[in-house]
């Protein structure tokens, strides 16, 4: 039974929500330590619900687990900043868009969204297994799509670190003080009834 809360990781709510939505942020603080591979289907397992346009399910997720010869390349893919804390993590992902429907080829407009929504399924299966789960854009996505072989109908939209939580000390200076769950905006900035007002 889902559990409404009034605060979660020192974030407040403007109205009831379930803990799952609080308690899930983007730490870098990982532990190194390995994934089994159960765990990771299991994150897989949920992306895989998400809905879609016509039930396309348009996502794709290309991974490597550390310390295997799969980790390298995708890691190297990354800005120096993101290697530096994401050389602790479990496994790498990169995420994909078929950006056309497969039942008859057409352009696919919400290919992101749907996607996007996927994700979301993945990071919080992930918070309940008690991993840390953060998603990236600090990464070269032309190299991506040359080195892993994607195809040109698929949208390279995002890299994606998960691991088991490390200890921020253990982070590079100027990430430390970062390393806390982030506030969101106030429900009135992100609503509009009727039509969009700036």
């Amino acid at each position: 039974m889902a559990t409404t809360v009034k605060e979660e990781n020192g974030r407040k709510p403007e109205f009831p929500v379930d803990k799952i939505f609080l308690k899930r942020w983007s730490p870098r603080a990982m532990s190194g330590e390995k994934m089994t591979k159960n765990e990771f289907m299991t994150l897989i397992e949920a992306a895989k619900w998400a809905p879609s346009a016509y039930n396309g399910q348009p996502w794709r997720f290309i991974y490597a687990m550390r310390e295997t010869p799969e980790w390298d390349p995708i890691f190297r893919l990354m800005s120096e900043f993101n290697q530096q804390w994401t050389k602790n993590a479990s496994v790498l992902i990169v995420v994909v868009s078929n950006t056309k429907f497969e039942h008859n080829g057409q352009p696919s407009i919400t290919h992101s969204f749907d996607t996007g929504a996927a994700w979301e399924n993945l990071a919080l299966q992930g918070s309940l297994l008690g991993y840390a789960i953060h998603g990236m854009s600090g990464f070269d996505y032309d190299k991506a799509r040359k080195i892993l072989n994607i195809p040109e109908d698929y949208e390279v939209e995002a890299m994606i670190a998960v691991g088991k939580p490390g200890k921020k000390e253990d982070l590079p200076d100027g990430m430390r003080e970062r390393e806390i769950p982030s506030p969101r905006k106030n429900i009135k900035e992100i609503i509009f009834e009727g039509k969009f007002m700036k």
